[in-house]
């Protein structure tokens, strides 16, 4: 057996360089390097190639983990880009959003032992930029075009995900946005220095070269009516995402100085588009902030607070650490950047002070209990309420879909809480009531992960083209 096979062993677990607290907290720019080609070729050397790839089945778009890092090895920098493709139309995004600690890394064999598991994150990140840098391009040659055509309704990862697939498969992709860009949540949400929205801008001229055609400003219901979609297109995607907040109805939500998570971030981060000052609502310096939630939404909202100057910002979260819903990586960025974090105190009314500004949080911790559900469920304790002075503040605790009218009114069935219903007994896997119609994302999952958008993006494709090949659509009644 190859010495390389016990690399593990010589060379340490070790991820790109991040730039100083000091410095990355007075912009927006990436936090994380990337690797130089030897860096990534010793850290893919670590993998032991264990034959049962935990690695892979914990990925929710199963990429061949173990197979492009022996590519990585060999120095073969296109072919590994080629193959994370086959399985991930959004690689270079994955590798910067997805929580790897919870999936791929999580599960890697390495990562149960002292060693530290492989840094499959970071590699997947720097093949697909160097990659690209070089000028790799998806090869489309052998495409043969069906003549198909496919409406995408949201330009999210779900529909960008989609919109490869389907030209892979010689289907023509409009993809239509009511946004002034692609990307959805990609774009507006995320903040930049999670994801620069240069690696989005980068992966549209990907897609447009692959033959995909963005109709932006372009407000389904609104700018063009969804019935004349169904007449025109051959089938339709629907990946709107999950936009609605979840309200979780405190005392004093409506106080000035109290904001939710989403439309704090879209706005934060449509201002640094446009390159403009913070509006004076969103003016945080020398403010006092407390974040309520634990996701990977509230985390944004944290660092995001910090770059507005604020004086202190505190996170608050009913359950312990270890039961957080975010990523371990985000929630150490965040304490990096000096956010407090008060576990198991459940947020109870927000007061206000004079002219109706917020002056504070009313919190009271938790005892967290098992009641058999399958994860602890926190339980106020009597007598332990007491205040979080706060200037301002920012709720994070989830999100739903927000369905269109029109997708009810052409029958596609949705479930009480709004998310579209797919896959029901006879259908194709994310194909609706509406046989038509398909959908994918947070729009059917509910607020879930960019990888799962671009997974459910990806198999509806594959079952448009099923679809498409092997049964003539009927005339449909338009509403």
């Amino acid at each position: 057996m190859s010495d390389k096979n016990f690399q593990f062993i010589n060379v340490q677990r070790k991820t790109p360089r991040t730039v100083p607290v000091s410095i990355r907290v007075l912009g927006y720019g990436e936090i994380s390097g990337d690797f130089a080609a030897p860096q990534a070729a010793t850290q893919a050397e670590r993998c032991i190639d264990c034959g049962n790839p935990y690695c892979e089945h914990a990925c929710p778009v199963h990429n061949y983990i173990p197979n492009w890092l022996k590519l990585v090895q060999e120095d073969r920098l296109m072919e590994a880009a080629t193959l994370m493709h086959e399985t991930n139309p959004l690689p270079e995004i994955c590798g910067r959003v997805c929580p790897q600690d919870r999936l791929c890394e999580g599960a890697c064999t390495l990562e149960q032992t002292a060693f530290g598991a492989v840094t499959i994150g970071s590699i997947e990140r720097w093949v697909t930029d160097e990659a690209l840098r070089q000028g790799w391009r998806p090869d489309l040659s052998a495409v043969k075009e069906t003549g198909k055509r496919v409406a995408i309704i949201g330009a999210g990862p779900a529909g960008l995900a989609c919109a490869d697939r389907l030209r892979r498969a010689g289907v023509a992709a409009d993809v239509y946005d009511r946004q002034s860009d692609i990307g959805g949540l990609l774009t507006f949400g995320i903040p930049p220095f999670k994801l620069d929205k240069s690696v989005v801008r980068t992966r549209r001229e990907l897609l447009e070269g692959m033959g995909v055609r963005f109709l932006l400003n372009r407000d389904v219901g609104r700018d063009i009516e969804f019935g004349q979609l169904l007449e025109e297109y051959d089938a339709v995607f629907v990946g709107t995402g999950a936009y609605t907040y979840v309200d979780a109805a405190l005392p004093g939500r409506d106080l000035r100085g109290v904001h939710d998570a989403l439309p704090f971030l879209i706005a934060n981060t449509e201002r640094l588009l446009r390159d403009e000052a913070p509006p004076p609502s969103f003016d945080l310096r020398g403010k006092h902030v407390v974040v309520l939630g634990g996701g990977d939404t509230g985390m944004d909202c944290n660092r995001t607070a910090v770059r507005l100057g604020a004086a202190s910002v505190t996170c608050v979260y009913r359950r312990d650490e270890a039961n957080m819903p975010g990523s371990a990586r985000e929630v150490n960025y965040s304490r990096e950047e000096g956010v407090t974090f008060l576990f198991q105190r459940q947020p109870l009314e927000i007061l206000g002070g004079a002219r109706g500004n917020v002056r504070g949080v009313r919190v009271v911790e938790t005892a967290l209990v098992d009641d058999g559900s399958g994860r602890l469920r926190p339980q106020n304790v009597p007598g332990s309420e007491y205040v979080i002075d706060a200037d301002v503040v920012i709720q994070s605790f989830g999100f739903l879909p927000s369905p269109p009218e029109w997708l009810s009114s052409h029958g596609v069935a949705l479930d009480r809480t709004g998310r579209v219903i797919t896959g029901a007994e006879g259908a194709l896997p994310h194909q609706t009531s509406h046989p038509q119609i398909f959908a994918g994302g947070d729009n059917v999952r509910g607020a879930d992960l960019v990888v799962r958008a671009v997974y459910d993006g990806r198999e509806a494709a594959a079952s448009i083209v099923q679809l498409l090949k092997e049964v003539e659509l009927p005339a449909f009644a338009h509403a």
